[in-house]
């Protein structure tokens, strides 16, 4: 690796200051992601949002939501409420730690990101949004009901729904959501699986509670972030962490800090977080399953090029033609992705619908060598969600189950 310039030398255009193996860079995005390395306990579920920068949210639950599967993958087995309430819950003061809004998609941010989403919220307010006409009364009636009752659902507020399919808003719903995206209401909180909206005015701590950022800045933030937290990244890696344009990062690449790299075996110039450059990354690798949404997964294309693993989330496709089940999750070992488990729950039994070993591009680990580490990722996941027992049923290798059997019984013992 070469030596590096400061920032302020960095070329407008791209002149690699650096040369990376494939191994250096995966070994990077690992660390920057969590995954390499001994896991800051003290900065806990809090410190994972931070680093990560977001948290995608999903519906799905299977071992668990998507949000508790971040910060479980990244620290071990830390308890499910406590997750909960790392993000949920408020300092001393009543500031909340974190807030939702529309990032990579619908995602966790630390609090402090309330001024970089700035742009967006202006983007927002200056066209309509989901061919949903409103009357001006229904708006202004959940911001007058949200003013005086305080912190509301939209149940509380009215109802979310006419009656008909799960898109068929009621004006209540369509006005609050709208709110959230013009930046007039956030929501801070969940209760249950609902959003739980208040007045920004009232929730976002008074020195973040501002647009004061123009366009440009916000973005050199946001890309500045993405860089950060993946390490090292192409333009599409770095611009869809946020989901920015691609113009718009071209517009702010050279002014971020980030440096431009080149990395083996990528076709497209890269860029590299300089602190991660610094160092050589080392340290312990997590065994872990990794949800879907994961940040270090959820650009698939990225998931190729790095792991050498070809992954798609197959909850929306008929279910004669999944190849690797319902909500497949890759496993990660030793720095890479050694194969995927479909989990289900069965009272105390976590129940391995699918588990397809070994990767499925060439260079990826065979499947015999990753039933040792499947077998602890699923013993440690049983663990984590209160199951005493691990029932593997369908396997891609059938003649390596009687294996797998064992070893997760090893693990488990």
């Amino acid at each position: 690796m070469t030596s590096l310039p400061s920032a302020a030398d960095t070329p407008a255009v791209h002149r690699p200051v650096a040369s990376l193996s494939a191994d250096e860079a995966r070994r990077i995005a690992l660390r920057a992601q969590g995954f390499l390395g001994a896991p800051d306990r003290r900065a806990g579920v809090r410190g994972v949002l931070r680093a990560t920068g977001a948290v995608q949210l999903d519906t799905i639950s299977v071992l668990a939501r998507s949000h508790e599967l971040v910060p479980y993958a990244r620290l071990g087995a830390v308890g499910r409420p406590t997750v909960e309430a790392a993000y949920w819950s408020s300092d001393a003061d009543g500031s909340p730690q974190a807030f939702e809004y529309w990032s990579h998609a619908a995602c966790i941010l630390p609090v402090e990101e309330w001024p970089h989403f700035a742009f967006r919220r202006r983007a927002y307010r200056d066209r309509p949004h989901w061919h949903h006409d409103l009357p001006q009364a229904a708006y202004d009636k959940v911001i007058a009901q949200l003013t005086a009752e305080g912190p509301l659902t939209a149940s509380e507020l009215g109802g979310a729904k006419n009656g008909g399919e799960w898109w068929d808003w009621s004006e209540t719903k369509i006005a609050v959501e709208r709110a959230l995206m013009y930046g007039e209401v956030v929501c801070t909180s969940r209760r249950g699986w609902k959003r739980v909206y208040d007045l920004a005015e009232r929730a976002i701590p008074a020195p973040l509670l501002h647009d004061a950022l123009d366009d440009g800045a916000c973005l050199r933030e946001l890309v500045g972030q993405a860089g950060r937290a993946l390490g090292v990244g192409t333009r599409s890696d770095l611009a869809d962490y946020h989901r920015i344009k691609g113009e718009s990062f071209d517009a702010v690449i050279a002014e971020t800090g980030l440096v431009p790299v080149e990395v083996e075996g990528w076709a497209k110039p890269a860029w590299a977080d300089p602190q991660a450059l610094s160092t050589p990354p080392r340290g312990r690798h997590r065994t872990t399953l990794l949800s879907p949404f994961d940040s270090l997964i959820w650009e698939r294309a990225r998931t190729e090029r790095i792991f050498r693993f070809t992954h798609r989330l197959e909850a929306y496709t008929p279910k004669a033609k999944r190849l690797y089940g319902y909500f497949a999750m890759p496993v990660l070992a030793g720095g890479r992705l050694v194969g995927r488990v479909d989990p289900a729950r069965s009272g105390d039994t976590l129940v391995a619908r699918h588990v397809a070993l070994g990767g499925d591009l060439p260079g990826s680990p065979g499947p015999a060598k990753s039933v040792g580490a499947t077998a602890v990722a699923l013993a440690e996941a049983a663990r984590w969600v209160g199951c005493t027992e691990v029932r593997v049923e369908h396997m891609t290798q059938p003649e390596l189950r009687p294996a797998l059997t064992a070893e997760v019984a090893a693990a488990l013992s």
